[in-house]
């Protein structure tokens, strides 16, 4: 895994996390947790359409998700001066519009497992190779709406045209091993994203659950370290 400088420091601060397409804040509650006991008020939600039934998702459009993160992230800066954002897969994608809508008020993003190039299902499935993640991958792909499938394709191409305006510290955090997302997708964003304070950290081990792997505990420390410094120099 590759290293951060330690930054040090730390204040109150409140960081919003929005989980992935079809997931939930299972994804990404290891880190809110470990934030909050560093010293952070970590809020999670469930995007609009997810954690119900086929039907919520079905009748729920990507401009639904971006609008409940948007609610979400407007009730802390009724609370918070300075606000981080921590994206996972397409939460991500949701994240990074809403650093460039309010990039004056957002002191960091931190980008998980984006799918600037997701691969198709059947790369996917050449990818699994534990009957366990196969099966569970075609429960959940059977399970989803084709809407909102198409929905969460368009919301990646849309965000082409985000990542070029991108002006607030940025981490990008990538696994090796991710069978959902093309590796070059960290190397875009890393020559895309216009921010001198970009970083990048490759986890060599790890899948697309970055929150959930054995190097899970060294990313987290380094993601508070990228937090820590983006609030002291906002």
């Amino acid at each position: 895994m590759d290293e951060l400088e330690d930054w040090g420091g730390g204040s109150m601060e409140s960081c919003l996390f929005i989980h992935g397409f079809t997931g939930g804040e299972y994804e990404i509650s290891p880190l809110a947790q470990f934030l909050e006991r560093s010293g952070y008020v970590s809020r999670m939600f469930t995007l609009h359409g997810h954690g119900g039934s086929r039907r919520e998702l079905l009748h729920s459009s990507r401009g639904d998700w971006q609008l409940s993160a948007e609610e979400e992230l407007n009730q802390l800066f009724s609370s918070s001066e300075k606000v981080h954002l921590i994206g996972f897969s397409t939460g991500a994608l949701i994240a990074s519009r809403l650093s460039v809508q309010n990039s004056s008020r957002i002191q960091s993003l931190t980008l998980l497992s984006t799918p600037v190039y997701p691969l198709n299902p059947p790369e996917i499935l050449r990818t699994l190779v534990r009957p366990e993640m196969l099966r569970n991958y075609l429960s959940k792909w059977g399970s989803t709406p084709m809407r909102a499938t198409r929905e969460f394709q368009r919301l990646v191409r849309e965000s082409f045209e985000v990542y070029p305006q991108l002006e607030v510290p940025t981490l990008i955090v990538q696994g090796r091993r991710d069978h959902l997302v093309r590796f070059k997708s960290a190397d875009y964003l890393r020559q895309t994203i216009p921010s001198e304070r970009t970083q990048v950290l490759i986890m060599e081990q790890s899948g697309h659950m970055v929150c959930h792997s054995g190097e899970s505990p060294a990313m987290m420390d380094e993601v508070l370290r990228f937090i820590r410094r983006s609030g002291e120099s906002g």
